[in-house]
């Protein structure tokens, strides 16, 4: 297999599989469950914490399921469509970048277990899909700037 089918098929996989991660999340944002676990993510959030003051547990979390699951339709639509892609591309970004803000907001979410600073695993995840957003805006953005890092 040669370098350019391996970075197509690693492309295609990430796009594939951050769409499958945010249309699963954000199905199951309509569940009473994934509302009260997320709750204290965003009522810490400096972004979203905002949003409980104009609506209900429930509400906010099936606003940022239709958020996800809108997210996920466009990173498949990507593949056939460029405007598509890039919006896709930004959302990707706003959803990973604001999940990750959430190590920095959210109280005892870092912990010392045996001197090693630890947090909740599952948020770290998301720099993979922060880098998959970046990797879909570049593809598909008609104003985006190849920068080489030495």
């Amino acid at each position: 297999m040669t370098t350019m089918k391996l970075t197509k098929t690693g492309y295609t996989l990430g796009v594939v599989s951050t769409s499958l991660i945010l249309l699963w999340i954000g199905i199951f944002k309509f569940t009473v469950t994934e509302a009260n676990a997320i709750m204290p993510l965003v009522e810490h959030s400096f972004l979203m914490s905002w949003m409980y003051k104009v609506a209900t547990v429930q509400a906010v979390s099936n606003f940022i399921g239709v958020f996800e699951i809108v997210t996920g339709a466009l990173l498949i639509a990507s593949f056939w469509n460029d405007k598509l892609g890039s919006i896709a591309g930004y959302l990707t970004i706003v959803i990973f970048a604001t999940t990750l803000s959430f190590l920095f907001t959210t109280p005892g979410v870092w912990k010392i277990v045996e001197g090693v600073p630890t947090t909740e695993f599952f948020i770290l995840k998301d720099l993979g899909y922060l880098a998959m957003g970046l990797m879909v805006l570049g593809k598909h953005s008609a104003h985006s700037k190849t920068i080489t890092i030495a």
